[in-house]
């Protein structure tokens, strides 16, 4: 199971990487009107249209492969449980709370300042 986690982990990042390169090599809308006025830019290597298909067919494929992956892993890392389910032992939620904590839990931090005053700690010795 962990190496299908380390091999979707390790594909989620390769069309991270591979998006974040196809989008930089793509040029805006505005960028023929460059080649308008003369200025020479219009060959490329793909032809007049064909790189922005290419690359944008390529940036849609790795889309696809980076939310696949993503889903897959959130799917995988979670387990596939069920609402409710337990928390796993050590977890934050079976660290014993002490009757202070519970008690200043209770208090509401926008209390007044009479019934705060009426609040007794629990560690203070009753009169």
């Amino acid at each position: 199971m962990q190496i299908w986690i380390t091999l979707i982990a390790a594909a989620q990042v390769l069309a991270a990487l591979a998006m974040i390169g196809l989008v930089l090599v793509q040029h805006g809308k505005g960028a023929d009107m460059g080649a308008s006025f003369g200025s020479g830019s219009s060959g490329s290597l793909f032809g007049a249209s064909g790189s922005a298909n290419f690359l944008s067919r390529s940036t849609a494929v790795c889309a696809t492969i980076f939310f696949s992956s993503t889903l897959a892993l959130a799917y995988l890392g979670g387990g596939g449980g069920q609402r409710g389910e337990q928390a796993p032992a050590g977890s934050v939620l079976d660290a014993p709370v002490s009757a202070s904590a519970a008690s200043a839990a209770i208090v509401a931090p926008a209390a007044s300042a009479a019934a705060s005053a009426a609040v007794v700690p629990a560690s203070a010795p009753a009169k």
